[in-house]
Formats: structure tokens, C-alpha cells, sequence
């Protein structure tokens, strides 16, 4: 898909919430790529409902983020570095626009935080972590790009992409924000170039859904539902599927039974043959022979049956229809008997149609309901940062810490020296030492962070991991560096509404 290119000019700058905190800014008119992602209320309600349904079951069965594999988990290297590119710049937490933070010695967990979940080119279900930013209309989600776009398949923005701030075990207590538009820089859109590996995806008002329950319904009801809706086949009897068969002129499109089971037409003298009666026309029936062979006509496989008007009247396979002496409707089945073997036996199987229906309300905006982190950029290393993230990965040597289930942190200086990678030939990186393994990636790295109102500036994500010691265990984690190019990025995002689901 061409992306579309949003000039970050002047015009769209925000005004009144973030006038307070936006300052030295650089537009860089061309960087900003984007893609649309759900399209409409009904794409996104059916994107929530597949999440949601079944009491979280997708979303328990989804894994952590796999971009990052053993032979990636490498070395970091000391070559390039970033260089800011104009003053360095902010945008104040959400109910922070005109107040100061103030440090404060004690850890809590921010609330902005969360896990976005979606569907890879692979069709798996996947996670990174992520956290709720400041935006004109609090709507916005800041992660990594390899989040957001599917680099491994090469393909464009991942599927099915939601938002759960304070996930837990499937549970979604402020509810489920569904993608609308995905903004990251051109450069990894289009080039994958992981010194861009951050992502700002505006999301729809949350969505709040009661435990969703499966309603069996006819096929013509399943295509016409626009909601979420499943499809499974059960096992039959061979019966079963020879009534379906028989019933529907040779074909089983209305009852959509079907086989697995190889069979091959033999003659009445073959090792372990069988017989398998065959629905006919009447005229047919008529001519055929008498006997043992194949196409033989067998004596009393007939079978009338009473229809409705209705039925007589759409019935379109091969009975014989007639009204009896009582005027009663009926259709004749006429059948010939064949000698077959089968072989490579496996079963027989009926499609059965199901709706997703679940209670459901609007949550209302994200950043209402758990704030928003602020963001800066052009920031000097050296500064302290805390880094959230569901760390969930093994390390390279098969040790596994972290569950994922709850989010951890890590503390310390950002680092200048560490700023490249050989797996990914990333040059203008920001390194933190960290032992938190993938899961973590897209989570937070916040300068100033207050632990009493729990907000900071995100002023980096996780996006690689790293063994600087060559011990098999993660030790370095690293972050694109956020510069004016980036707050061009951020800024195009924060400045677009995104709407209502219900």
C-alpha cells in the first residue's frame, strides 16, 4: 500500500491543552508516514469483539512480540551516534500543562501503561508494551514502529491492533482502544531503518464488552452479520453426510457437510468392497440396469418424503416432485448402488456458522480515563530515566525471569557510548543497562518522572535488546533517540481525532 505523506508544517501544531508545553520543535515535511488502520466504527467493534470474546481468550493466548531472535540479541556498538537537531523540546502530561513536576523518591507504576495486542502477517496473536502520550484529543498511544508495522512479513500495518491500558491476565479494566491510524517516520515505513523504531497510533474512544457469547445461525444469517462471527466444522457420521448428500441432489452446499475420506469406485468382486448408494433423477433410475454391477439399480432404494409448500416449491436437486391423490407435496429420491473402496479414511465433517454478540459501551477517550504521559525531544544523555515494559522472553540462554503477566522497570543514565547495532545496523541509538527481555519493547523510557502522580515525558521506547558482555542474558537495552524529526511525527499525530465506536 503507498503511504500517505503529511507535511508537518506550522498548521498543524496544536493549540490549548498542548500550547503549554510545546517548545523548540523542527518541521520535517516528508517524515511523516501513515497508515489507516481500523476504517470504520463497525470494522473497529468487530476488531474489539474478536479480543474481547470468550472472556479475553485471544488476548490471554497471544505471546510477546518475536522481531527480536537469539543471533539479534547481540553486542551494541560504539560507532555513529545521534546529534540533536534543534533546541530540545516537550509536550506536558495530560493534567500536568502548567504544573511542575515534583521528584519523589518512592516507585509506582504509571497508569498510562498497557499492552497492545494484533494479529501478524503469520496470523499470530501478539503483544509490546506501550503507554497512553498527550494529544489534543487524548487519544494517542506512543510504542515501537516493529509494533505497529509488520517488518518481518514486510507487509504494512500489523491487524487487528488494539490498546489495553493496565492488561491483566485478559482483563481490560478501562477497556479496549482500537488503532485508527498508525504515524511513524517515513524512513521506517518505507526502509525499515530501526533508528525510527517508534510509533504514535491515534485510537478510537474505548470499548467496553461484557463476556461475549457464540449464537449458532443459518449461513445466509452468517454472511449478512457484520459483527465478529466464527465458523467451525464438527464431526458427522457417515450417515449424516450421506443424508445431506442425498438430500441436496449429489451436492451439500445447504447443510455444508463435507469429507476427507478418498473413495474410488471398484466392482462388486474387490477385496473389502462396499456398497455406496448414489441419488439419481427419476429418469435415470428408470433406465437403469438391474443386477450387481456398478450403476445397477437397487430394488426399494426409493425414499418419498412430505415438504412443506415452500420446500416443494425451492426444491432444485434431483427427487422427483409430486402432489399425491391427497394433495399433499411430496419429493421421490431414487438411488443406484456402485461398489467403491476407501482409503485414507479420516472423517466427516458438517460447517457450523456462529455470530459474536456481547454486551457493550463506550469507555470514553483514553487519556480521560488513565492520562497521558508527556513527551520531549532533543534531550541530552546522561539524564536519569525509569523504563516500563512486560518483559516475557526467555534470554539467549534459555533462562526465563520474566512472565509478562505484570509490568517491570529498570532505572538509570541513558547512555551516548552504546548507540549500534550489528543485527539491525542501527546508528543513532540511546542505550540504558536493563535486563527486561522482549515483551518490553514499545514501553516507555520517561525523563523526569514523578512517582507521585506517576508522569514523565516519554523521551524514548524500547526497541532492541542486548548482551554487552557475551554471557547469554540480556543486559543493555536501547532506544531510538528522539529528536525534532520525531516531535514532527508525534505533533502530525496528536492533532487528529479519531471518533466513537458506539
Amino acid at each position: 500500500m503507498k503511504r500517505i505523506l503529511i507535511p508537518a508544517g506550522g498548521a498543524i501544531l496544536a493549540t490549548g491543552l498542548l500550547a503549554a508545553g510545546l517548545a523548540g520543535s523542527a518541521s520535517a515535511a516528508g517524515d511523516v508516514a501513515t497508515d489507516p488502520m481500523a476504517k470504520s466504527a463497525a470494522d473497529a467493534k468487530a476488531i474489539a469483539q474478536y479480543w474481547a470474546e470468550s472472556n479475553g481468550a485471544a488476548l490471554k493466548a497471544a505471546t510477546e512480540s518475536n522481531v527480536w531472535d537469539k543471533s539479534d540479541v547481540a553486542k551494541l556498538q560504539s560507532k555513529g551516534g545521534y546529534s540533536a537537531d534543534t533546541k530540545p523540546g516537550s509536550a506536558s502530561p495530560i493534567g500536568q500543562e502548567t504544573k511542575k513536576t515534583v521528584k519523589v523518591q518512592n516507585v509506582n507504576l504509571p497508569k498510562t501503561i498497557g499492552k497492545v495486542f494484533f494479529v501478524n502477517s503469520k496470523g499470530e496473536k501478539k503483544w509490546c508494551s506501550a503507554t497512553s502520550v498527550q494529544s489534543k484529543y487524548r487519544n494517542l498511544v506512543s510504542t515501537a514502529g516493529h509494533c505497529v508495522y509488520d517488518t518481518a512479513g514486510n507487509a504494512d500495518v500489523m491487524s487487528k491492533w488494539v490498546f489495553v491500558p493496565g492488561y491483566y491476565q485478559g482483563k481490560t479494566p478501562w477497556g479496549i482502544y482500537v488503532g485508527k491510524q498508525a504515524f511513524t517516520h517515513y524512513d521506517f515505513d518505507v526502509y525499515e531503518d530501526y533508528d525510527r523504531d517508534y510509533a504514535f497510533v491515534t485510537v478510537y474512544n474505548g470499548i467496553q464488552l461484557g463476556n461475549a457469547t457464540a449464537k449458532q445461525v443459518s449461513k445466509a444469517d452468517w454472511d449478512k452479520y457484520q459483527g465478529i462471527k466464527d465458523a467451525k466444522d464438527v464431526a458427522i457420521t457417515e450417515a449424516e453426510y450421506q443424508k445431506c448428500k442425498d438430500l441436496n441432489g449429489g451436492e451439500t452446499p445447504d447443510c455444508w457437510a463435507k469429507t476427507d475420506t478418498k473413495i474410488e469406485a471398484v466392482g462388486p468382486d474387490y477385496p473389502g468392497a462396499v456398497k455406496a448408494f448414489t441419488e439419481v433423477a427419476k429418469e435415470q433410475y428408470d433406465a437403469a440396469p438391474t443386477g450387481s454391477g456398478n450403476g445397477s439399480k437397487a430394488p426399494r432404494q426409493t425414499k418419498t418424503e412430505n415438504v412443506t409448500k415452500s420446500e416443494y416449491d425451492s426444491y432444485k436437486g434431483l427427487g422427483y416432485r409430486k402432489i399425491d391423490a391427497r394433495g399433499n407435496y411430496t419429493i421421490t429420491h431414487y438411488f443406484v448402488k456402485n461398489w467403491v473402496k476407501k482409503t485414507d479414511l479420516k472423517g466427516y465433517y458438517k460447517t457450523v456458522f456462529y455470530i459474536i454478540e456481547g454486551f457493550a459501551k463506550d469507555a470514553g477517550r483514553l487519556g480521560d480515563n488513565v492520562g497521558g504521559q508527556g513527551v520531549a525531544w532533543n534531550q541530552p544523555t546522561g539524564k536519569y530515566v525509569r523504563v516500563f515494559g512486560y518483559p516475557a522472553a526467555a534470554h539467549p540462554d534459555g533462562n526465563k525471569n520474566f512472565t509478562g503477566i505484570t509490568p517491570k522497570w529498570c532505572y538509570g543514565k541513558t547512555s551516548k557510548k552504546l548507540v549500534g547495532s550489528a543485527a539491525k545496523k542501527i546508528e543513532e541509538h540511546v542505550a540504558l543497562k536493563c535486563s527486561m527481555t522482549e515483551g518490553a519493547d514499545g514501553g516507555p523510557w520517561l525523563v523526569n518522572y514523578s512517582n507521585s502522580k506517576r508522569l514523565g515525558y516519554v523521551n524514548g521506547v524500547t526497541s532492541t535488546f542486548n548482551d554487552q558482555d557475551a554471557n547469554g542474558r540480556v543486559d543493555y537495552i536501547s532506544s531510538p533517540y528522539f529528536d525534532g524529526e520525531t516531535a514532527a511525527i508525534y505533533k502530525s499525530a496528536s492533532n487528529v481525532w479519531s471518533g466513537k465506536i458506539l
